[in-house]
């Protein structure tokens, strides 16, 4: 239940009041002048305020100015009377989230009250999202999911065993996540992780790379090299696409695991290694094996675990931490205080199917990060196919909402008028009033 504390000088008003917001279900407490006010806000925090503007004494512009100082992040709704509109955008600037008129119907009041508190909501909303991403910064993986959760529980299980495992999923997914994850939370967590990708190589190259050479062992070896299973000697190596090595690799891979030793490439000598292998790929190995692209052997040698990362359409909920995530890396990199994301923002990101998956996201946050230029991202700093797409999940295709519609008009007006309200209320034929809080409404600040 939300507390909202009313304070208005009128008692028949401030009875009205209280009898409405009471109806709705909230937990109502009056105050008949803002000295009154005051002392209960000194002892207590309220989710809401709803205050007159015209009070003796003290006046609400006062009294919402010294609220601010004991609660900067206190929600105010101003009451005006009708010619004083100018009263009730200069509190508006002094951070009230809305205002309504007198005289005013029932309905209309709880229709601001209500998305004052849908706001509220949201701003606890992001308290617990902060919260919850400090707990995920040190696992590398981030997500809350049930999805993510059987993931990291698994990663838990395994990562101490020392046995080999598989990290299937789509590009974009996390796999180098979850196997640093792995290493990490391992017994050979103080020794190096170090990973190649198999599918970025020819295979000539990736095994000069995975096993090094001999000084000499062909054309440009002008000096003797040590592979990657030699640097990783005690460690974690990651091979990353291994779905992409070709057969006669495969088979070196398999003696690798079979006999933990490696020979270089122009050598006659074998060398011990103690690697743990994490291997990765994009396509489901099983059906490689059955398409004869992957050896069923060396299958068989990495599935001791298979840990299979969901693309991120299979787990919106993960959507916001992930882009806070994002948002605060990417403003830190790029030296831009942006604090979150405005609701229909945050819509447009949770309903976009990602075909890149967490990549993707990664590299829209940075884009809008570079293009927004106020405190919070909002549509206009996202990409045009993110826009499209979320509309069409909610839209009949090829028909646009009246609200996009609404908002397409006035955004027109403010550029056509450069800006000046005024003219846009006279030119689309509604009060100033009203076009102030469709601005707000539409985030065309």
């Amino acid at each position: 239940m939300f507390d909202i504390l009313v304070i208005e000088d009128d008692r028949r008003m401030r009875s009205l009041l209280k009898e409405v917001l009471t109806r709705e279900g909230y937990s109502v407490l009056t105050a008949g002048n803002g000295e009154e006010a005051l002392d209960i806000l000194k002892r207590r925090p309220f989710d809401l305020m709803v205050t007159d503007l015209k009070m003796p004494e003290m006046d609400g512009l006062t009294l919402l100015s010294r609220a601010k100082e004991l609660y900067p992040e206190s929600l105010i709704i101003v009451i005006t009377a009708y010619g004083t509109v100018e009263s009730a955008i200069q509190a508006m600037r002094l951070g009230a989230y809305d205002y309504i008129q007198k005289p005013f119907d029932p309905e209309g009041l709880l229709l601001v009250v209500r998305k004052a508190l849908d706001y509220q909501r949201l701003i606890e909303e992001n308290r617990r999202l902060s919260s919850e991403l400090e707990s995920c910064r040190s696992e590398e993986i981030i997500g809350s999911s049930q999805r993510i959760r059987e993931v990291k529980e698994l990663i838990e299980k395994i990562a101490p065993l020392d046995t080999t495992a598989i990290i299937e999923g789509e590009t974009g997914t996390g796999k180098g996540l979850a196997a640093r994850a792995i290493h990490k939370l391992s017994k050979r967590a103080s020794k190096k992780f170090l990973s190649i990708n198999c599918g970025a190589l020819t295979e000539t190259l990736l095994e000069s790379e995975l096993f090094g050479h001999e000084k000499g062992a062909f054309t440009g070896a002008i000096k003797r090299k040590e592979g990657f299973f030699e640097a990783a000697h005690g460690g974690t190596l990651f091979l990353d696409e291994i779905n992409n090595a070709g057969q006669s690799l495969q088979v070196k891979l398999l003696k690798v695991l079979e006999e933990g030793r490696i020979m270089r490439i122009g050598s006659t000598e074998s060398v011990p290694v103690d690697v743990r292998i994490i291997a990765a790929s994009n396509l489901p190995l099983e059906k490689e094996v059955a398409a004869g692209r992957f050896r069923q052997d060396l299958y068989y040698r990495l599935k001791v675990v298979t840990i299979t990362l969901p693309p991120l359409r299979e787990r919106h909920d993960d959507i916001p931490l992930l882009a806070y995530h994002f948002l605060a890396r990417s403003g830190e990199r790029l030296g831009k205080d942006i604090q979150g994301f405005t609701p229909k923002a945050m819509d447009a990101l949770i309903t976009y199917d990602w075909p890149g998956n967490v990549r993707e996201l990664e590299h829209v946050i940075e884009r809008a990060v570079i293009l927004e230029l106020s405190k919070k991202i909002g549509l206009s700093s996202l990409p045009k196919e993110i826009l499209s797409r979320s509309k069409e999940s909610i839209a009949p295709k090829g028909i646009m909402k009246l609200e996009d519609m609404e908002r397409q008009l006035i955004q027109s007006a403010l550029r056509h008028f450069h800006g000046k309200k005024h003219l846009v209320a006279h030119a689309l034929g509604i009060g100033q009033a009203t076009l102030w809080r469709k601005i707000k409404r539409y985030d065309l600040s």
